[in-house]
């Protein structure tokens, strides 16, 4: 497994997920394995079936979190140089054919979230922004063709 990196928000919100599944969602399923159980001949129980399944689906994303979970690290944005667009940054910038701008935090892949500013460093916006400094333009392309964009201010 590789090493994934999170900021505290981001890793506190996989770790509340994956207790919901271990105290919550394990137990609901457990319950409506034996409620099926208990309708008799397991061969022809469709609910008893369907129930074993959720319940592997459900272990093999337990493990699969708690994997993500155990290889964790965690971002210190004090030791980021604040002069670049880095993972933590919050960069505003100009579309240079429409004047129009734009303020982004990047963030891990797992943490974006577009509706609250938050995009990830392996999106193409992403990628365009990394390590550029303030008056730098970027290069981005998107599926409209390329566009311009200047970094107008960077900070944490």
């Amino acid at each position: 497994m590789t090493v994934q990196y999170f900021t505290a928000e981001g890793l506190k919100n996989l770790q509340d997920e994956l207790n919901q599944l271990r105290s919550v969602e394990r137990p609901r399923i457990s319950q409506a394995i034996a409620e099926a159980r208990d309708k008799g001949d397991l061969s022809e129980n469709a609910e008893y079936d369907a129930a074993k399944d959720a319940q592997g689906l459900l272990e093999l994303k337990i493990s699969k979190m708690e994997e993500i979970v155990a290889n964790a690290r965690l971002l210190d944005d004090s030791k980021l140089d604040a002069s670049k667009a880095l993972v933590l940054s919050k960069v505003r910038i100009r579309n240079k054919n429409n004047g129009q701008e734009m303020t982004y935090t990047l963030v891990t892949e797992t943490e974006a979230d577009l509706k609250a500013g938050k995009i990830s460093v392996t999106s193409p916006i992403g990628k365009g922004l990394l390590g550029k400094k303030v008056g730098d333009i970027a290069e981005i392309v998107a599926p409209s063709g390329q566009i311009q964009f200047e970094i107008v201010e960077i900070s944490r």
